[in-house]
């Protein structure tokens, strides 16, 4: 496996969302306990890798996609839409749990990430996910540090770092054009900001 596709499966739109909760507890550590965290991971993981990882494989016996690579606009729009009820309701339940309210920024940001790509759809324009999901991240951290107070630039740099490596991958493996690359990642990064400031 090249590395371009090492890390386009690590960093991959479904695994972002467990990448960021986990990131999320080491940065409030004290703020909740490992039960806690274990059954908030668990419904997190559930919800956003094993239910789409399903929901693809169904798609692909059904006929609806050709390939779990969902080249096209049409194959998108389903797992999409999908994705976007998923995420409204994660907002929701983690606006259930005062200790971890934060996560609502992640789930509605990302909900609106995904509607505004929808959207764009209807351009016939095809937008990088992987992107998204990284700009998203970054937002995300952005936003918590505005809510703490506290420098992440650390975990932001990184963040850039491997979006930059992403980028390229997609590029390379001709997955995306540069204004894919680009348009994902700057909506999921204002995206992010935008809830912020709207809740």
């Amino acid at each position: 496996m090249s590395w371009q596709k090492f890390i386009s499966t690590i960093l991959h739109p479904v695994v972002m969302p467990t990448i960021g909760i986990l990131c999320f507890f080491m940065i409030t550590p004290n703020r909740i306990n490992i039960k806690q965290q274990t059954y908030l991971l668990t419904i997190l993981f559930l919800a956003t890798y094993v239910f789409p990882m399903l929901l693809l494989i169904f798609l692909k016996l059904t006929g609806k996609i050709k390939s779990f690579e969902v080249h096209t606009i049409q194959e998108r729009k389903i797992p999409l839409f999908i994705m976007m009820t998923i995420f409204l309701i994660l907002g929701k339940f983690f606006y259930g749990f005062a200790i971890v309210r934060e996560l609502t920024y992640l789930c509605y940001g990302t909900l609106l990430g995904l509607i505004l790509v929808y959207f764009i759809f209807f351009t016939k324009t095809k937008t990088s996910l992987h992107l998204l999901s990284m700009g998203s991240a970054i937002g995300f951290f952005i936003v918590l540090q505005l809510i703490y107070n506290i420098s992440l630039l650390p975990l932001i740099v990184i963040f850039i770092i491997l979006s930059g490596l992403l980028g390229s991958s997609r590029l390379y493996l001709k997955a995306h054009t540069p204004k894919e690359v680009y348009l994902g990642f700057i909506i999921g990064l204002v995206s992010q900001l935008a809830i912020y400031y709207i809740l």
